[in-house]
């Protein structure tokens, strides 16, 4: 091997008490600056033997680089630069909490001491100026230099490699990148931007470009960052942890937008695991797993739609939804694609909104989403988050507000990902039976601990305001509120109380919704919750008859409704009769929350049949139920949710693998007008809907509705009105069986001169048999269903018939 020039600084020993004469180190500097930095080396392989986990010992303790020593370099007694064997072992072994203490330059008796961890580099000159110091080769990718200088000088080093020499900035020169507000506020579980401080963030720290690392790792031993700017071996960047918040934190000067990397995490039991981000704000295209350092360069054109998103609450506004698996709505296309159709699809059916199942990362497609690994990353087979961007901004531009499943509940097992994070429970409850989702082999979020709510509060906080989302629908709510959910007697415990509540998740929604509500104007967010749990929809400052404030959530999907209606589109005719209660029991409670009434995807997969096929009869009478139930549907009081495909009445199940049977619509196809007549419908029911204040105005208050005739299950008839704020009617009357109903008698108000057809789902241009009636009708003085006048209807087949006064 070629020998090394000596060293600029001292060797590695410690010196005598003797003074050194300030005229020889200066001599010592000269001679450093005329060498040259680096010379041609051959290079044996290093082997790295194999070491035990190093023994906890107490950090070195060095002068900081700011304070001064109270002494000049010529009169202090200098000491190695070279790193101790306790500060060399905890680097080496991954396991040093202040790498910054002992790395980059720090004043010491004697000057400066200069001191690199670059393993794999052949050489290590400090360069300031004119200043050119080569550091002396301490083995194991350690380099030291001592400097006779009084500050620590603003220098770059000039790293050699077998091949190569590299002039880089270094990382452990630079101050921490979050600030004390920063570390109170996740010190106390408020950090409501908490995506601006952790994660991966191109910055400038000292007119020098680079990336900010942070993660929340509490348990971890030791963080380094691992990536592709590093060849994924985080040995020479650990990250210094910052006090008692359990954050670790890097800049590493050169790394921009677009790198690959992992968080190399030593767990208590000295292994090591490499993780994704769990802040990280985009991804790798699955089944790849890394995390990719973001930059956003989007500029927005919504700004008239976010003006007046607040103009009235969503609970007192027209809204029907289109809910779209993206990935499979047109198979193939990008977000930049979908934003060149999507908009335009739904802007034709009338559709306010559409509800996108969740986007965010996720490793296995065939979840649809719901099971997320990237909670701050839309998921990259689409494209990169400025490409999602741009269709929400197309969708807002074409007057559609965007939803957003959001998942919360739960999250996989995957060993890259949010899983015992740092070695031990983290993000997951520490006890196993609370961790421990029962139903889909997932893991539930701990919503006791402050950081964990903090993560999914400001993630929920991060999709509205860096996205403009205008609303969540939280999934799997029951499954958080209860802590018996899907469990045994002895496989749960029971709250402080005694109870079955879960007190945390209880917590963590109210203080999610009051946020996001606080935060955003006009944003909505919605439930998915299957019980009768109390006060859904309630504010939750408002305590209700169990005790508890309201969740505080904007809408509740009502899936009673949904069960029900469902159950009893699916009998034949001659049976429903039995059965009328089915329809008419959601009056009940229909103002006990703000509702939605939801036909999802999940009522169309898994062998629950499409909205069709559930439907009895021939195809003529499938296509007439699915009209007639869709009308019935848009007259009930509460939202209108349709998955895609339902819309044309598509036959098959949904499946992610080929998205809707698109060719149904095609005019080759010899039964596309069935189809094209259910979606005329559709775009109908929305367009009538919209114009109708009466159905959407008072759609949570019961002077907003009232039966005409709610006990004919005899005939299969239901009629009710529903009314605007001013008393404004519209009258919807549905006949469930297949049979023509001449001259049917219905009470109505007698303020109300004539009333006019408006819309009919037996209409020819549907598909139905046409039994219409396009003149006005007047009401007779004669008093029916307990009214003082009534009209006298043909009531079509399996129809359903709205009038307003003409």
């Amino acid at each position: 091997m070629t020998p090394r020039p000596s060293s600029s600084g001292p060797e590695p020993k410690k010196t005598t008490g003797k003074k050194t004469a300030g005229k020889e180190t200066a001599k010592a500097a000269k001679k450093a600056v005329a060498k040259k930095a680096v010379t041609k080396k051959a290079v044996t392989k290093k082997t790295v033997a194999k070491k035990t986990a190093p023994k906890k010992t107490a950090p070195r303790k060095t002068a900081p680089r700011e304070e001064a020593t109270g002494a000049s370099p010529e009169t202090e007694v200098a000491v190695s630069p070279a790193l101790d064997a306790g500060d060399r072992e905890r680097l080496l072994a991954g396991t040093h909490h202040d790498p910054h203490a002992v790395l980059g330059g720090h004043r010491v008796p004697g000057g400066v001491a200069f001191r690199a961890f670059r393993p794999y580099a052949l050489a290590v000159t400090v360069l300031s100026g004119e200043l050119r110091v080569e550091l002396h080769d301490d083995g194991d990718g350690f380099f030291s230099g001592l400097v006779p200088l009084s500050e620590v000088p603003l220098y770059r080093l000039l790293v050699a490699y077998e091949g190569t020499v590299q002039e880089v900035e270094d990382p452990y020169r630079f101050l921490p990148t979050l600030g004390e507000l920063d570390l109170h506020l996740l010190g106390e579980g408020r950090h409501e931007q908490l995506w601006r401080a952790l994660g991966a963030h191109p910055t400038t720290r000292d007119g020098v470009a680079g990336t900010r690392f942070a993660v929340w790792a509490p348990n971890a031993r030791g963080v380094r960052v691992a990536g592709g700017f590093n060849f994924w071996d985080g040995t020479g960047h650990p990250m210094r942890s910052l006090g008692s918040t359990g954050v670790w934190e890097l800049f590493l000067p050169g790394v921009g937008a677009g790198e690959l990397y992992k968080f190399e995490i030593t767990r208590p039991d000295g292994s090591r695991t490499f993780r994704a981000d769990p802040l990280a704000r985009r991804t790798e295209v699955p089944p790849a797993t890394s995390s990719v350092v973001h930059a956003s360069h989007y500029t927005w054109g919504d700004e008239e739609w976010l003006a007046h998103r607040a103009d009235a609450p969503a609970h007192e506004a027209p809204m029907s939804v289109y809910e779209v698996h993206l990935p499979s709505w047109r198979p193939g296309l990008t977000y930049r694609e979908l934003a060149e159709q999507l908009p335009a699809y739904v802007a034709d059916l009338g559709f306010t909104h559409v509800e996108l199942m969740p986007v965010a990362e996720h490793p296995f497609g065939g979840s649809w989403g719901y099971q997320v690994t990237g909670f701050y990353a839309p998921t990259a087979r689409l494209g990169d988050p400025d490409d999602f961007k741009y269709l929400v901004d197309r969708l807002h531009r074409a007057g559609i507000g965007v939803l957003m499943d959001w998942v919360p509940a739960h999250f996989p097992r995957d060993d890259w990902a949010l899983a015992e994070f740092d070695g031990r429970p983290l993000y997951e409850h520490s006890d196993p039976l609370r961790a421990a989702h029962p139903d889909w082999g997932t893991l539930e979020f701990d919503f006791g601990r402050r950081e964990v709510r903090n993560f999914l509060v400001a993630n929920a906080v991060y999709w509205c305001e860096e996205f403009h989302i205008d609303g969540l629908r939280v999934d799997a709510v029951a499954s958080m509120l209860y802590l018996d959910y899907s469990r045994e007697p002895g496989q749960w415990t029971p709250n402080e109380h005694g109870g079955r509540e879960n007190l945390d998740a209880v917590a963590f929604l109210q203080e999610m919704n009051a946020t996001l509500y606080r935060r955003v104007p006009g944003v909505v967010t919605v439930a998915e919750e299957s019980t009768a749990w109390d006060g859904v929809t309630r504010a939750t400052h408002h305590q209700g008859p169990s005790g508890f404030g309201g969740l505080g959530f904007g809408l509740k999907w009502n899936m009673g409704w949904m069960h029900d209606s469902l159950e009893y589109m699916s009998r034949e005719p001659v049976h429903r009769k039995y059965h009328h209660g089915e329809l008419t029991f959601s009056m009940v409670y229909a103002y006990s929350e703000n509702y939605v009434l939801p036909i999802s995807h999940d009522e169309v997969v898994h062998g629950k049949k499409s909205l069709v096929s559930k439907m009895p009869g021939d195809w003529w009478q499938q296509r007439a139920n699915e009209r007639a139930y869709l009308g019935y549907m848009w007259a009930h009081p509460g939202k209108q949710l349709l998955f895609m495909g339902q819309e044309f009445a598509q036959g098959a199940e949904w499946s992610e693998a080929h998205g809707p049977d698109w060719w149904l619509l095609d005019p080759e196809y010899g039964a596309a007008a069935d189809h094209r007549g259910v979606r005329d419908l559709v775009r109908d029911l929305n367009t009538v809907y919209r114009a109708t204040p009466a159905l959407w105005r008072r759609d949570t208050h019961p002077s907003g509705f009232a039966w005409v005739v709610g006990d004919a299950a005899e005939d299969d008839v239901l009629a009710f009105l529903r009314l605007d704020a001013d008393g404004t009617p519209l009258l919807a009357v549905s006949n469930f069986a297949p049979v023509v109903r001449s001259g049917y008698r219905l009470g109505v108000p007698d303020d109300v001169p004539a009333w006019h057809e408006v819309l009919n789902t037996d209409a020819a241009r549907y598909g139905g048999g046409d039994v219409v009636t396009p003149d006005p009708v007047k009401p007779e003085a004669q008093g029916w269903h307990g009214r003082p006048a009534s009209i006298r209807l043909t009531l079509p087949p399996l129809a359903t018939v709205w009038l307003r006064p003409a």
